[in-house]
């Protein structure tokens, strides 16, 4: 296959001065990814490796620091183009980069058969086909990352302060439209019918994980005085601690005891964004579980806004995630590019994430077949080593022969 075969998505040799601790951080990432995807279907996985869309697990951590870093490169890159083509050819190099990316992804996630006979076609409509694909097949991650850096690309060569501006706009919006009808739709509440990662609108929270890729970059990359390692761990922490104070108003939802019964058939709360005038005079609000942990069943905590859900794309949600990627990124900065600590796996994956994201599912297709669903933790780690190693091999490959598929 030609390379003028995957344009604009381009295949190209790696550039030669990068950030060692972005493609390690990427690395990891990918690798967390791997490990996440493969294993989350099976019964015999700690469920802090699975996504549950109640609380925030290992698992959710992953996909906020795929945002994180593209928001990190988004920043660098965009700036060494503006200086290097001008403005007009940089922001056009961005709108057909994230076009092809958002093309990319409409390829990757399958479309639903839309109907199995034609006049089943014509009866539901060639919109409302489409629609059903929108709806649940195509904004996946790649999809995300594309409508999510398109969205920030007006204020990517902005100051800090009108970034962080526009990152809590995004953020506030999010809240109002899921306040007006976004909660109770992207849940399913409203047709059945759930969204997959924030769903349509998730792009309007993905913006914090992503701007703040954006302030990282900055912070590190700054010419007029050593990196700010330290501002970048303590804004870490205190984001980490924010999202969970937000999310201790989930307990305003939890179900007494003698209620559980009436309200067994309640998943969502009614009043899932802002709580109820009642609610808040008879409920009690106490300290949520920790991130990491998981919450009350559905019984005993009506499922809401203020829950760590990716699939709701909460904000309490994003905001712990994102402080944890600035945080982490921070000391692999320091391990990386202040000490020269690499590690040769995450070297091959961080440089080349995109071909690591199609590959693995493929393999995935090829190994999960023969592990069913209830098998022994073994035999699953087993399989598990198997589709890593398969994954990994066709990367390195690529790798050695300096090929690159680049977003």
């Amino acid at each position: 296959m030609s390379t003028a075969s995957v344009s604009p998505v381009a295949i190209k040799k790696a550039p030669s001065t990068r950030i060692a601790s972005l493609d390690q951080f990427r690395g990891y990432t990918v690798a967390g990814m791997f490990l996440v995807n493969f294993l989350g279907g099976y019964l015999a996985t700690p469920i802090i490796l699975t996504h549950k869309n109640t609380f925030c697990s290992y698992a959710d951590t992953i996909m906020p620091q795929f945002f994180f870093a593209v928001g990190f490169a988004f920043r660098l890159t965009f700036g060494r183009r503006l200086h290097a083509d001008g403005l007009a050819s940089a922001y056009w190099h961005v709108v057909q980069r994230f076009l092809g990316l958002a093309l990319v992804a409409l390829v990757i996630y399958n479309a639903p058969q839309a109907a199995n006979t034609w006049q089943q076609f014509l009866d539901k409509g060639p919109l409302t086909a489409l629609w059903d694909s929108i709806r649940g097949s195509w904004f996946q991650t790649l999809m995300h990352i594309a409508v999510t850096s398109l969205w920030i690309t007006p204020v990517i060569r902005a100051g800090a302060r009108v970034r962080i501006a526009y990152m809590l706009f995004s953020a506030a919006l999010h809240f109002a439209l899921s306040y007006w009808f976004y909660f109770d739709w992207v849940n399913g509440v409203i047709d059945g019918r759930t969204g997959i990662d924030g769903g349509l609108l998730g792009f309007l929270a993905w913006t914090i994980p992503t701007i703040l890729g954006t302030l990282a970059c900055d912070a590190v990359t700054r010419k007029d005085g050593p990196p700010r390692l330290v501002s970048i761990i303590v804004w870490g922490v205190l984001l980490m601690g924010a999202g969970w104070g937000l999310s201790n108003l989930t307990t305003l939802y939890d179900v007494p005891e003698e209620q559980v019964a009436a309200l067994a058939k309640q998943r969502y709360a009614p009043d899932a964004v802002i709580p109820a005038s009642e609610r808040m005079e008879t409920a009690r609000l106490t300290w949520a579980e920790p991130p990491f942990v998981p919450p009350p069943d559905a019984l005993h905590r009506k499922h809401n806004y203020w829950m760590m859900s990716q699939r709701a794309a909460t904000l309490s949600y994003h905001t712990f995630a994102g402080g944890l990627s600035l945080a982490l990124y921070a000391l692999f900065y320091i391990a990386c590019d202040i000490w020269g600590w690499q590690l040769g796996l995450f070297r091959t994956l961080g440089t080349n994430a995109l071909v690591g994201y199609i590959l693995h599912g493929m393999v995935d297709g090829a190994v999960s077949p023969f592990i069913p669903r209830d098998s022994p933790g073994w035999y699953v780690t087993c399989g598990f080593l198997i589709y890593f190693g398969i994954t990994y091999l066709f990367i390195r490959k690529l790798e050695k022969d300096g090929i690159y598929l680049k977003l």
